[in-house]
Formats: structure tokens, C-alpha cells, sequence
């Protein structure tokens, strides 16, 4: 690429590129990358197509076109991920919000019915996408978001402050639902939503190497059985929740019986429901707090 002195043959060539390294959507990721690197709408690309580029222009574009070589993902070059329409910034310190998790947004939604004053807690915020969305939504919510990685919500706060709803948040660090421990919450928290790790150790090493050598490894692998934090989250909430209280939560492809038959046997839990996503996938559990009965674990 070093002799590509136009956009339109740096264009080419960062393609083709990408087509080597095994990049699906090379033609479209190339795109972005050049855009990116030259201060450019994606619309200029084809008009300034034999525009000359500067060394420094070069170097740049070359820069970032190995690193998407390498498998880095797209976003962590680009710094940002769009997620239920909202621009989030991303660094290696989060996972990088799936088209999937919107899912939870939705049917946290759908199911909650809120009214003032409810309390919300998203569980392994990371970049804050979820408990972000929530507060652009919702009004006259207390929502708590929580992670066990300072950098994480370090992220996730600047994304709040991004789109206006710092002061609508409260941030907690440390592991699962320990920080709502000393925030005299129990049996007053309206909704719990998590996307939690959920890959199992045995297929860490099959996953894209964009996911395995780059996202952070805390906010994706689970266990052996990669429904460990699921089974914990089915366990502790039942301690927050309020009667009638919502439990929201992220499924790997293939765990919906696993951890419907794990929500079952804990006890205090009603109406325990999976929800597909749009490729069929068994995405989403929910499960209401009981309103009465025993409650067992």
C-alpha cells in the first residue's frame, strides 16, 4: 500500500487488504477506515477519489488498515459502537455492545411497565450502553449501574455524560450485586438486567479472534458450564427485588433450558419466559420476584 498516493487507490488496496486477512465485510470496512483516517464523509471517498494524499495522511491510513489486518475490531479502531441509535465510545476496557443486547432494552420495556421513582440496576455495565439507554428513555428512575472493572466504568460514565444523563446514574464497582449491599435496596429494586459473560471455557479458543485476542476476557468467559453468573444472578437477586420485581438477563446461544430449569429450582421466581432474538436464538430469560411463597436457596 506504501506507493497508494490517491484516495481512490488507497481505497482499493486497504480492500483488498482486509479481503486477505479474512475480513467479511472488507468493502465496507474499508470504507470507514479511510474515512476515518482522512477526516472524511463516506460520500467524499468516491468524489475525491483522485485526490493526492500526504505522507502523513499515508502513514495514517496505513496505521489502522494493519490494525483491522491483525483482527482488531473495527469499533475499538473507530473508538465507538452505535447501539439502540446512541453513539457509544469504546475502548478495550468494554465489550463492545452486539445488536443482540438490545434486546434486553426492549423487553425490560416491555415487561416493566415503570413508575416513578422505580429503581433499576444493570449488572456488568461495561460501556454503559444499557443503563445509558435506559436513562434516555426512562424519567424519574433511580438507576444503578454496576461492574467490577474501574476502567469499564470509567467508559461507561464518559458515555453518560455524552448523551446528558450523568445525574441519573449512580456507579458501583465490584462483583455482581455485592456494591447494592450498602445501598439499602433490598426488596426495592423494580428491575435487574444483565448481560453477563456467558462463554464456557471449552469454546474460549473457537471464538473470532476479534472476540478472544482482543475483548476483555472478565466480561465474556464465564466458567466451565458458561452459565455461571447466571445461576449467581438467579440466586442473589432474589434478595433486591421487589415482589412482582423483574429479573432480565442475556443468554449464549443453547443455555435458555440450563437456566430456565436453574430459575425454576431457586425458588420466589414467576413467569419465567425466554424471548428469541431475531435469529431464533433463545436470547432473552425473564423472570418476575414472587409476590408470595417460599423462596428456596
Amino acid at each position: 500500500m506504501s506507493d497508494s498516493r490517491t484516495v481512490g487507490k488507497l481505497l482499493v488496496n486497504a480492500q483488498q487488504v482486509l479481503e486477505g486477512a479474512g475480513i467479511a465485510n472488507a468493502v465496507q470496512e474499508a470504507r470507514w477506515l479511510l474515512a476515518y483516517a482522512l477526516e472524511m464523509k463516506h460520500h467524499e471517498l468516491a468524489s475525491r477519489a483522485e485526490q493526492s494524499v500526504t505522507a502523513e495522511q499515508l502513514a495514517r491510513v496505513l496505521s489502522l488498515v494493519r490494525r483491522r489486518e491483525s483482527r482488531e475490531p473495527l469499533q475499538y479502531i473507530l473508538g465507538s459502537q452505535e447501539f439502540c441509535g446512541l453513539d457509544f465510545s469504546v475502548t478495550p476496557a468494554v465489550l463492545i455492545p452486539r445488536p443482540e443486547t438490545e434486546l434486553l432494552i426492549q423487553e425490560t420495556l416491555r415487561e416493566g411497565g415503570f413508575t416513578g421513582g422505580a429503581v433499576l440496576v444493570d449488572v456488568g455495565t461495561g460501556s454503559g450502553c444499557v443503563a445509558v439507554t435506559l436513562a434516555t428513555i426512562l424519567g424519574g428512575m433511580r438507576i444503578f449501574a454496576l461492574d467490577c472493572s474501574h476502567d469499564a466504568v470509567s467508559v461507561a460514565k464518559g458515555n453518560a455524560e455524552r448523551h446528558g444523563v450523568s445525574d441519573k446514574i449512580v456507579w458501583l464497582e465490584g462483583d455482581l450485586l455485592s456494591p447494592l449491599k450498602e445501598c439499602s435496596v433490598a426488596g426495592a429494586v423494580d428491575a435487574i438486567i444483565s448481560n453477563p459473560p456467558y462463554i464456557a471455557e471449552a469454546d474460549w479458543v473457537g471464538l473470532q479472534p476479534e472476540v478472544r485476542d482482543y475483548e476483555p476476557r472478565q466480561a465474556l468467559l464465564a466458567g466451565p458450564k458458561g452459565t455461571e453468573f447466571h445461576e449467581r444472578l438467579i440466586h442473589d437477586s432474589k434478595q433486591f427485588l421487589v415482589p412482582g420485581g423483574l429479573l432480565v438477563m442475556e443468554l449464549g446461544q443453547g443455555q435458555a433450558p440450563l437456566v430456565r430449569r436453574v430459575a425454576e429450582a431457586a425458588g420466589g421466581y414467576t413467569g419465567i419466559q425466554t424471548v428469541k432474538d431475531e435469529a431464533g436464538i433463545e436470547r432473552v430469560l425473564i423472570a418476575r420476584r414472587a409476590c408470595e411463597g417460599p423462596s428456596h436457596g
